[in-house]
């Protein structure tokens, strides 16, 4: 793991190439001097919380837009790193992708079902939408009073913020599941 003042230098430049600034506007707007920019994007000095601080609110960003890693450009999720949440005797599995992200304001799971098993879901919180796209199997949703049945290569958008159960047909089931959350 680098250090956190690395983090930061690369950061800063990061956002601050991203928004069109040169190093001067960039001291104008923070009251951080323009060497002192310099050394923190070159990695070459720790800066304060209250340097920090300046820097964050001359640019309008959070104090941890500056502190955190930055999300790589590609995510590779092998298989085998992940691990499943388990119900209904281990016939239900839920292996979480990629979790929720404040940005994109969603999340991905796979989802393996047995023949012959039911999951009951709990209504998630208002405005919430769930995309189901079966890619093996076939799956029966019940929503609002009305089931749906997919087969492989079928998909379905719904309102998830009401009870769902979702059963599975006579073979294993494999299902992607993207959950979208409305912004607060």
């Amino acid at each position: 793991m680098e250090p956190i003042h690395v983090q930061i230098g690369r950061n800063l430049q990061r956002l601050r190439k991203q928004r069109g600034l040169s190093l001067d506007k960039l001291a104008e707007l923070t009251g951080v001097s323009k060497g002192m920019l310099a050394q923190i994007e070159r990695g070459e000095s720790s800066p304060t919380v209250t340097t920090l601080w300046k820097i964050a609110a001359g640019l309008n960003l959070t104090f941890s837009a500056l502190i955190e890693p930055e999300h790589p450009t590609v995510t590779v999720v092998p298989r085998a790193a992940t691990s499943p949440v388990v119900e209904e005797g281990g016939g239900y599995r839920v292996y979480p992708l990629f979790p929720f992200d404040r940005a994109t304001r969603f999340e991905v799971y796979r989802v393996e079902m047995d023949p012959g098993v039911t999951h009951a879901s709990e209504p998630h919180p208002a405005g919430v939408e769930e995309y189901l796209l079966v890619a093996e199997g076939s799956l029966s949703v019940d929503v609002d009073g009305c089931t749906y049945t997919l087969r492989a290569g079928d998909a379905l958008r719904m309102a998830a913020d009401r009870p769902h159960t979702y059963r599975c047909g006579d073979r294993p089931t494999r299902v992607h599941m993207l959950l979208v959350y409305p912004p607060r």
